[in-house]
């Protein structure tokens, strides 16, 4: 059996209305996606999209997406990105106009979770400064406290043992 390398684009989509984010779903950036591959790269482009490209998580609060692709083909998908200016719910009658930022290029989705980590951290840190109030900012400091590394790694040392049980 052949195993497929993987990349996993860690992107941010920006919108100008933080309560647009919430009209989001997977299907919608999947099909999004797939038309900016197509008008960018062709029957080319899209057949290589339709090969191996996934929408593997969603943050609908946060704006966060996780795209796997093939190891071969992601630089194909990145340079597609600059091209969405709007995504297109099925669903809702409005476009979300917006445009994804990609933050990380990962080879695992392991690695992209932890530098997610490290990005949520930094991006605190900058709000930090920005606080007005003492209670905004003791709010925000305790945000720092709460997304360290070490519970990540304590989360994968929960997930390890789990693991080990199943084997049994």
């Amino acid at each position: 059996m052949v195993r497929f390398k993987s990349r996993y684009l860690l992107c941010e989509v920006c919108v100008p209305e933080r309560n647009s984010l919430q009209l989001l779903d997977e299907r919608a950036i999947h099909h999004t996606l797939r038309a900016a591959v197509n008008r960018a790269h062709g029957d080319y482009g899209s057949a290589l999209f339709n090969i191996g490209v996934n929408v593997k998580y969603l943050n609908a609060l946060t704006g966060v997406v996780f795209i796997r692709c093939r190891k071969a083909h992601y630089r194909l998908i990145w340079s597609a990105l600059p091209f969405i200016t709007h995504l297109e719910n099925r669903g809702q009658p409005q476009n979300v106009q917006c445009f994804f930022n990609c933050i990380h290029v990962g080879g695992t989705i392991k690695t992209s979770q932890k530098f997610l980590a490290q990005y949520n951290r930094q991006q605190l840190h900058r709000m930090l400064l920005d606080c007005n109030t003492d209670a905004e900012k003791q709010h925000v400091r305790r945000a720092i406290l709460s997304c360290s590394l070490g519970n990540v790694k304590g989360e994968e040392a929960e997930d390890e043992e789990g693991s080990e049980d199943d084997d049994e």
